[in-house]
C-alpha cells in the first residue's frame, strides 16, 4: 500500500509533515509493505517556515499510489498557474486512488476538476480562491464524497489520516494510530473527534478493500 504526500516549494509543515508521521505508525508496527512517501516536483522543497527537506519521490510516481494526498502551501495559486506542473497532476485518478485535500490543496483538486460539484472543506486563507473556482466551501473541518475528502485547517490533519486509515486499513488501524498521538488524558476524546467526522462518510461510501490490521 503507497500513500505519496504532494508537497510543493513554501510547503506549510503541518499539513505534510503531520500526516507523514502519523500515517507511518503503521509501518513502525511492522506492515513492511505500507509506504509513506513525500512527492515534490523537485529533490528539495523548503517549508514556509524554512525547513528543507528530501522528496521520496517526483510527480511522474503518483499515478502508481494507492491513494495521495495534496497538503497547502504559499505558493499553492502558483503551481495551479503552471500548466506543466498541473500537467503532471492529471495523473491523479479518484476512480481507483483516494484522494485527500488540506486547505489550499483543495482549490488544486477544484482546478484538477476532482471534486464533482460536491461541498468541500479548506482554510479562511484558501476559501475565496475555491470558491472562485466554483466549489462550494462548507464551513467545517472534513467532508468526504466517494474516493475524495477535503479538510480545512492544519489541524484537520488528523481527521484525513483517520479517513485514509479507515478506508485503507480499516478502523481497527484508525483507532490504534489515533489513540497513540493523541493528548494523555484526552484519548478518547480525540478518537471519538476524529471518528465522529469520518464513520457518516464511511457508511455512503464504497469502501476500497482493507488490509487485514494486526498491532
Amino acid at each position: 500500500m503507497r500513500i505519496s504526500i504532494l508537497t510543493f516549494d513554501a510547503f506549510n509543515d503541518l499539513d505534510s509533515l503531520v500526516a507523514f508521521g502519523m500515517l507511518s505508525r503503521i509501518a513502525l508496527l511492522g506492515d513492511t509493505d505500507w509506504q509513506v512517501r513525500i512527492a515534490s516536483p523537485t529533490p528539495r522543497v523548503t517549508s514556509m517556515n524554512g525547513l528543507t527537506i528530501d522528496a521520496h519521490e517526483d510527480l511522474s510516481q503518483l499515478a502508481q499510489a494507492d491513494a495521495v494526498l495534496v497538503g497547502s502551501g504559499m505558493k499553492t495559486r502558483e503551481v495551479a498557474n503552471t500548466p506543466a506542473l498541473m500537467e503532471q497532476l492529471r495523473a491523479l485518478n479518484p476512480e481507483r486512488q483516494l484522494l485527500a485535500a488540506q486547505c489550499s490543496g483543495t482549490f488544486l483538486l477544484s482546478r484538477l476538476g476532482l471534486l464533482s460539484g460536491t461541498p468541500a472543506c479548506t482554510d479562511l486563507t484558501s476559501k475565496p480562491w475555491v470558491v472562485e473556482s466554483g466549489v462550494d466551501v462548507v464551513p467545517r473541518a472534513f467532508a468526504a464524497h466517494g474516493n475524495v475528502a477535503t479538510a480545512g485547517g492544519c489541524l484537520a490533519s488528523q481527521y484525513l489520516v483517520a479517513w485514509l486509515l479507515a478506508r485503507l486499513k480499516g478502523l481497527d488501524a484508525a483507532r490504534e494510530v489515533l489513540h497513540y498521538f493523541a493528548p494523555v488524558g484526552e484519548k478518547q476524546e480525540f478518537i471519538d473527534r476524529a471518528l465522529g467526522h469520518v464513520l457518516p462518510t464511511l457508511k455512503t461510501q464504497a469502501a476500497t478493500p482493507a488490509v487485514a490490521y494486526t498491532a
